[in-house]
């Protein structure tokens, strides 16, 4: 099964332009929907949307058949939660230089959040106080992950994403030399191909492999 939509997810800047370099090399034909965060730094306030589960419900609304998420950082929560929820309509995961919803506190992880505030101390505060932790579902996504690190991450270090190999069944790690947490940025070609490459995965061969 191929998606019929793919959703960029952003991460703690909640900035819908921040997947586009890379999603506009991208020459899979499949229709892309970049989302923002409301009340973060580059999107309007909304008085509807007070935590996490806010966010979730309005990316939920966009699942209507097949789709593949592509997130980053922070995205990467919602996109595994997203997964968990419709397991037969999400058909792809691209994670870049995301925590995944697991306590990276033991991996060498930096703690931003101190200093996001005082750079955006228009931000939502809900956001900061987020502890979910999805390490004991992560084994149910039998879907194919594609994890991104950049080798010059502090807050996301490679750790994590090899973490995550671990907890995936169907993960695959790739670190881009001297990419930092904005490597889906500052080396977008390198990033575009391999969300191409992964996007051509079956699906159903994914799911069904041992």
């Amino acid at each position: 099964m191929q998606p019929e939509k793919i959703l960029f997810l952003p991460g703690t800047g909640g900035n819908p332009n921040f997947w586009k370099p890379a999603g506009q090399l991208l020459n899979t034909g499949i229709p892309h929907r970049y989302f923002g965060w409301p009340g973060f730094e580059a999107m309007p306030d909304m008085h509807n949307i007070h935590s996490l589960n806010d966010l979730a419900a309005r990316v939920a609304a966009e699942i209507e058949g097949p789709t593949a998420i592509v997130a980053q950082s922070m995205g990467g929560i919602l996109s595994i939660r997203t997964a968990l929820a419709f397991p037969d309509l999400i058909t792809h995961l691209v994670l870049t230089a995301t925590s995944g919803g697991i306590d990276v506190s033991s991996l060498g992880a930096q703690d931003w959040r101190n200093d996001f505030l005082e750079a955006n101390p228009q931000a939502p505060r809900w956001f900061i106080e987020e502890r979910t932790d999805y390490s004991a579902q992560l084994p149910d996504i039998r879907i194919p992950v594609q994890l991104i690190w950049g080798d010059a991450d502090p807050i996301s270090p490679v750790a994590v994403g090899k973490k995550l190999l671990d907890l995936l069944p169907n993960a695959k790690l790739d670190v881009i030399p001297g990419g930092a947490h904005d490597v889906a940025v500052t080396h977008a070609h390198q990033v575009a191909n391999l969300i191409g490459t992964h996007l051509a995965i079956n699906t159903y061969e994914a799911r069904s492999a041992p």
